[in-house]
């Protein structure tokens, strides 16, 4: 198996002043890059899906300002920064749930700030966007060294929706904590839920473990209890898009339904995450959850699954309670419950 994650499966870097990304609408059937060197296009990308993942979705929102700032006719510092405000709030308005993108949109601006003439900003700009790519991938592996150790040899996995290379620069989230189990030698398998509706997990999860040879099985999200009552599970990992510091995480829509059923079964279920995800600041009750349009939940591509007019509810995403998680892994170590406590350690310098 190629090197691939960190080559083929890089989902969004910078090329020749272009942010070049896989777009993830088109697989498993099609491995295809798109470039943009707009930061509308970027803006369209991640509202529709061609890039998606919190940690991903944060680097594009900071690739997309790099394009502004090369885009700007401003001749001044100040309509330099206005122009890049303009281009934030069109960016930030994409997807509101999870807190990387606004975490990767605010650093490039307060580092644009910091440039004391236009040609100046432009290159701080640029370097700050592309040094985020390069250390999301080390955020990945530190993480998945810290969870590795939770998971035991000959362990079948669960899943749900996709953490993994593909909602990253790369290595991933869950899956990086997977990927660094193997690589610590143990021998693991994978069971992915397919997630409806957009199915994240058959078309994207079980796409980069096959190509990165693991062994993988795909379940519909309804046979999530019938795996877990038959002993064919026996530790959960999933990755999250927002986690406040209660221990509440926000993640793919049915998040909450394996984690409940993980519970009832006993089955140890852990979230893996960048401490950008992690939001200090917001109560779980004042999270926005995005719904999306009930086209994705009444058809299948052009295939037609429901009546016509019938009324839809389609959230992306949903939440789940501390008392379900067993621990939340990130780049500076494992959070365990109490999560008030546990959470806010993270943040503190030298942690380790």
């Amino acid at each position: 198996m190629p090197d691939g994650v960190d080559s083929t499966l890089r989902t969004v870097r910078w090329n020749k002043n272009r942010v070049v990304m896989i777009d993830q609408t088109k697989l498993p059937n099609e491995l295809i890059f798109v470039e943009y060197d707009d930061f509308n296009q970027v803006a369209d990308a991640i509202r529709n899906l061609v890039v998606r993942g919190a940690p991903a979705i944060g680097v594009a929102g900071a690739f997309g300002l790099a394009l502004a700032v090369l885009q700007s006719k401003a001749t001044t510092k100040d309509g330099l920064l206005a122009d890049l405000e303009n281009a934030r709030k069109i960016l930030f308005a994409t997807r509101p749930t999870a807190v990387n993108l606004g975490w990767g949109l605010e650093k490039i601006m307060h580092t644009a700030k910091s440039g004391n003439s236009i040609e100046h900003i432009k290159e701080l700009v640029v370097s700050e966007a592309k040094k985020m790519a390069e250390e999301d991938i080390e955020i990945n592996k530190a993480m998945g060294k810290n969870g590795s150790v939770l998971f035991d040899n000959n362990d079948t996995i669960m899943t749900h929706c996709n953490a993994g290379a593909l909602a990253t620069v790369a290595y991933g989230t869950a899956l990086g904590v997977i990927r660094a189990t193997r690589e610590s030698g143990k021998n693991v398998k994978v069971i992915a839920t397919e997630t409806r509706p957009i199915q994240q997990g058959s078309r994207l999860t079980t796409f980069e473990l096959k190509h990165d040879g693991f062994d993988v099985s795909l379940i519909p999200d309804t046979a999530v209890g019938y795996s877990m009552a038959n002993g064919l599970v026996n530790k959960v990992v999933v990755g999250a898009d927002r986690i406040v510091k209660t221990g509440h995480v926000f993640n793919k829509i049915g998040t909450y339904q394996v984690a409940t059923m993980a519970k009832q079964h006993g089955i140890p279920f852990y979230v893996a995450a960048p401490l950008s995800t992690i939001d200090l600041e917001t109560k779980a009750e004042d999270v926005i959850i995005e719904m999306r349009k009930g086209s994705e939940v009444t058809g299948i591509g052009d295939k037609k699954t429901a009546p016509d007019d019938i009324n839809v509810i389609n959230p992306a995403f949903d939440m789940t309670p501390p008392e379900l998680i067993s621990g939340i892994i990130t780049e500076k170590g494992v959070a365990r419950a109490p999560y008030e406590e546990s959470i806010p350690k993270l943040f503190q310098d030298g942690n380790s």
